[in-house]
């Protein structure tokens, strides 16, 4: 199976709404199903978006949450990311990028659209990006 990197916006779909889409992937996170990977700079991304007011999470919920997220993922120090030939045009994103490409072939989920402008480019490098819940299933 492939390695996973999933963005800020899957990881708020899994651990803070709760989207029903995302029930398969969810399972297969919490479960050990599949390989995940973050860095120090995604972790940060995470804390950063979910300490946001419009989230309204308090900070136990917070802590809980990156502390179950990072003891879920395999983490790879930052100085080890090798950049990934393409660059998004949204920097904080970048990471997600880099990740997947230090541990390809792997699969990066995303509904970020311009993470996805990329997925055509990143399948030439053994990176497929994509938006569905389920990729990892396949």
């Amino acid at each position: 199976m492939k390695p996973i990197i999933l963005d800020t916006n899957i990881l708020l779909d899994i651990f803070v709404f709760e989207d029903v889409r995302a029930d398969r992937l969810r399972n297969a996170v919490l479960n050990r199903q599949i390989k995940t990977y973050l860095n120090q700079t995604s972790v940060e991304e995470l804390a950063d978006v979910i300490s946001r007011p419009f989230f309204d999470l308090e900070e136990g919920r917070q802590a809980e949450i990156m502390g179950q997220w990072q003891s879920l993922s395999q983490s790879i120090e930052d100085p080890k990311l090798e950049p990934a030939p393409w660059k998004c045009q949204d920097p904080d994103d970048q990471v997600f990028l880099d990740l997947a490409f230090t541990v390809r072939p792997s699969i990066l989920i995303s509904k970020d659209n311009a993470v996805l402008k990329l997925a055509t480019q990143a399948l030439k490098e053994g990176v497929w990006i994509t938006a569905d819940y389920n990729a990892f299933a396949l």
